[in-house]
């Protein structure tokens, strides 16, 4: 009797579908957006995006080493103190790791391509940088002229002779072509491939970098064709015999790689704690210049109110910056090189852009849960795509519709669209999942300009970076500080969600259905919803202690309501 009684006075505040929605969690996110809000500007956040993007950033290369040391600068400047120097007082802390690297670092001078008898370069460095291939090496300095062949398929490859000349293909990938100048005595290779969501025949100037293998005893070059060098090459080949004069200057170098680590202690409970990671390399001020600068507002902002005591944070909030993927997996492995266990991650990643200049929108990009699986309805995979998922690979949490609440309160703030996206990887996140910690991604696609040279500080801005640097802080301080109080709203946050979640794919399989679709295959997708959000329920219970009696008797009755109520979505 107690337990049904519990059950409808659950359902009935389930049926107020925005107040269960939004308002108890809004009664423990407030304070902290009232609190954040007036503090980020964004100014640091473009300043920095501003000094990274003139480079063209590989871990261990100067652009990247000075984008450390920067990041550590004005780490230093905001209060953090370096580890070797902190005393047990210092709650505020950073490090820079040193590794040796597998391989030399490189980075682009200078390059210049020209047809023989043109009086203009076809392209230029000056204006394409990233028409060189990363990790191709100098021409001598006089350059390299050869005749031009234009290679359509694989028989062409085969079939014709090569030797001391300049392969040239919009067909065929640079793996493809390159052991034709290991084996065939070609001289170099120029190729052109852009997908069409970078609109190429509208940005006819963009190139997006390519990359090369490192072989130290067989020193190679290549170069990456714009549409507009690539239509003018065809044209001049239609009229007959071309020769170009390629001009290469670029370093390779032993080098070390850096990693920046900075932490805000917990008061009480620091060996838990919340990691945002932001990697430096890549060429581009979107990719990834804005993730490093809003990152670093956000640990300043968070510094400035942690001394003037308006916060206190009782878990350990980490901001780690290096080379994508490898440092953040780095990190989670090497347990021995950190304090606290890690309890979420969250990656930053493109989050600066003008959507009006460069297209797409904001993203979260989930944990994986069923939308991965059958993508439908409003769900909707970026350009950059994804695989189907199995059930197994189901990653039933809250930190999902948690961040998605937090970023949407922010978006009606400020009138900023923000939508998600399944699961696809790719990014920082992908480390933290791969190590059963909830992980999620906050990014912007698709950009036209993506991976491209016209990526470039004019395709920023300055108040996305603020938007999703408050959301972020927002969402982090509230996890952080999380009791019971904020477990409850969570688990109401959550019901609230998964009613949505399932009278959405009720409507959708009853309309499949309707049409001829299997009714058992409907059936398991509304089951593994169910599924999904009662072990979401259960993950809840991650914020409190063990011996919280309340807080988890209040989670059992939402799954079992949960329950309840799926009854109705049978099929």
């Amino acid at each position: 009797m107690k337990i049904k009684a519990s059950l409808l006075s659950l359902l009935l505040l389930l049926s107020s579908v925005s107040f269960a929605q939004n308002a108890p969690l809004q009664k423990v996110t407030d304070p902290y957006f009232d609190l954040v809000r007036p503090e980020f500007k964004g100014d640091l956040a473009y300043e920095t995006v501003a000094f990274v993007e003139q480079y063209w950033r590989v871990a261990g290369n100067t652009g990247f080493n000075n984008s450390v040391r920067l990041i550590a600068e004005k780490l230093e400047a905001a209060g953090y103190v370096l580890e070797e120097k902190a005393t047990d007082s210092d709650r505020l802390t950073y490090r820079i790791e040193t590794r040796e690297m597998r391989q030399p670092t490189w980075e682009p001078v200078s390059s210049s391509l020209k047809i023989v008898g043109s009086a203009e370069n076809l392209l230029s460095s000056e204006t394409n940088r990233n028409m060189i291939y990363m990790y191709s090496s100098s021409t001598p300095k006089e350059g390299v002229q050869g005749q031009v062949i234009y290679i359509e398929n694989k028989e062409d490859l085969a079939s014709t002779e090569l030797n001391g000349k300049i392969l040239f293909s919009d067909k065929l990938s640079y793996r493809s072509l390159q052991a034709a100048v290991k084996e065939k005595g070609a001289l170099g290779v120029m190729t052109y491939d852009l997908p069409s969501y970078l609109q190429p025949e509208k940005n006819v100037t963009s190139i997006q970098f390519r990359g090369l293998r490192y072989d130290e005893k067989n020193p190679d070059w290549a170069i990456a064709l714009s549409f507009e060098a690539k239509e003018k090459l065809k044209a001049e080949l239609a009229k007959g015999k071309v020769e170009v004069l390629v001009k290469a200057e670029t370093k390779i170098y032993e080098s070390e790689e850096l990693t920046v680590v900075a932490n805000v202690k917990g008061s009480e409970l620091p060996l838990e704690s919340l990691v945002f990671s932001a990697h430096i390399q890549e060429p581009g001020a979107n990719d990834n210049a804005t993730g490093v600068g809003t990152q670093l507002e956000m640990a300043k902002i968070t510094a400035d109110l942690v001394k003037q005591g308006k916060l206190d944070l009782k878990r350990t909030l980490t901001f780690l910056w290096g080379d994508e993927i490898i440092s953040t997996g780095r990190y989670i492995k090497e347990k021995e090189k950190r304090e606290a266990e890690i309890n979420w991650g969250i990656s930053l990643d493109m989050v600066g852009e003008n959507t009006d200049v460069t297209g797409g929108t904001f993203l979260i990009e989930k944990m994986p849960d069923p939308s991965a699986i059958w993508t439908r309805g409003e769900d909707k995979h970026s350009e950059w795509g994804g695989s189907p998922m199995t059930v197994d690979q189901m990653k039933p949490h809250y930190l999902n519709d948690f961040i998605l609440t937090n970023f949407k309160a922010q978006g009606e703030f400020a009138d900023w669209v923000v939508k998600s996206n399944p699961f696809e990887g790719g990014s920082d996140h992908t480390p933290f999942l791969q190590a059963d910690i909830p992980g999620l991604l906050l990014w912007h696609f698709t950009d036209q300009f993506y991976h491209t040279d016209n990526d470039r500080l004019d395709k920023v801005s300055q108040k996305t970076m603020v938007n999703v640097g408050t959301a972020a802080l927002v969402s982090a301080f509230t996890l952080l500080n999380a009791d019971s109080t904020t477990a409850q709203q969570m688990v109401l946050m959550l019901m609230s969600k998964a009613t949505i979640r399932l009278t959405t794919e009720s409507v959708l399989s009853k309309k499949v259905i309707a049409e001829g679709g299997s009714k058992a295959g409907e059936q398991l997708i509304l089951d593994t919803w169910t599924d999904y959000y009662i072990r979401s329920l259960d993950s809840i219970k991650d914020m409190v202690a063990v011996d919280d009696a309340e807080t988890l008797r209040q989670i059992e009755f939402a799954k079992v309501g949960l329950k309840e109520q799926v009854k109705g979505f049978q099929l």
